[in-house]
């Protein structure tokens, strides 16, 4: 079945990594025959976090946001890019993330992080289980750490190591078994 699967990246730096990680994720997940939207917070250019988007009286939330609402609204899924800044999670990817709440509810979560070192940014994969657990979109037990990301990944997001496109295979059988199944309860309605 279909999915809808934005792949949210953490990074706004000028030469940053982790574009390849969600080009990657984009293309296997559209290769699956899901839509993967990217949210780019360098795109987006997302206003530092004043109000969040349910505290805006209903339709006055700057257009940006009110289009990623809908999108948000949309998901199935989500799959989160993340760097490791400082052993914790980017400030980019926090302020994209805060500035929603229900829109994630009922939604699982799957997180990819990186490093340019061999630890792949998991330190930073830590922290974020435990805020996207709070935001409503749990985590799903496995994760797909990329170590070494410049030359694990070209800058247009084609792996130069097989072992990525196996372990991207099984983290994505995992999200979509999740993202299944939650959409069916959905359906079914929430509790509240």
């Amino acid at each position: 079945m279909p999915l809808v699967v934005p792949v949210i990246l953490g990074s706004v730096r000028s030469e940053r990594q982790g574009i390849r990680a969600a080009r990657f994720l984009v293309g296997k997940l559209e290769g699956r025959g899901h839509e993967a939207p990217l949210v780019d917070p360098a795109e987006l250019k997302l206003p530092l976090l004043d109000k969040m988007y349910k505290e805006h009286p209903k339709g006055a939330a700057p257009p940006v946001l009110e289009g990623l609402a809908a999108l948000l609204r949309r998901a199935d899924a989500f799959v989160v890019v993340s760097g490791e800044y400082n052993h914790s999670i980017p400030p980019a990817l926090s302020n994209t993330l805060d500035h929603f709440l229900e829109e994630y509810f009922w939604r699982p979560s799957a997180i990819c992080c990186y490093s340019a070192g061999q630890f792949g940014g998991v330190r930073a994969a830590m922290q974020l289980r435990a805020m996207l657990a709070e935001l409503g979109t749990p985590s799903i037990p496995s994760l797909l750490p990329i170590p070494r990301i410049g030359k694990a990944l070209d800058e247009t997001g084609k792996p130069a190591e097989e072992w990525l496109g196996k372990a991207a295979g099984k983290f994505l059988d995992e999200l979509t078994w999740y993202a299944e199944a939650l959409k069916a309860r959905r359906a079914q309605g929430t509790p509240y």
